[in-house]
């Protein structure tokens, strides 16, 4: 799985709901993403979904990716 951090703020909100809803984080942040879709606001869907991303890749405890 590959997700590219796109800024700051991204990394910062996928921080954020991890540290407030801990296991349950990556769902919030799904949930939020649905929220958006639902109001027409692509943009902020695409956002909490490349969080929700974020969320998984930082809560897993397996190597993704080459090593350096």
């Amino acid at each position: 799985m590959k997700t590219l951090v796109a800024d700051r703020p991204t990394a910062e909100a996928a921080t954020h709901l991890i540290a407030a809803y801990g296991d349950h984080a990556a769902t919030e942040a799904r949930a939020r993403a649905g929220i958006s879709r639902n109001l027409g606001n692509v943009i902020h869907f695409c956002r909490w979904r490349q969080v929700e991303r974020l969320v998984d890749l930082l809560s897993t405890r397996q190597v993704n990716g080459t090593i350096h």
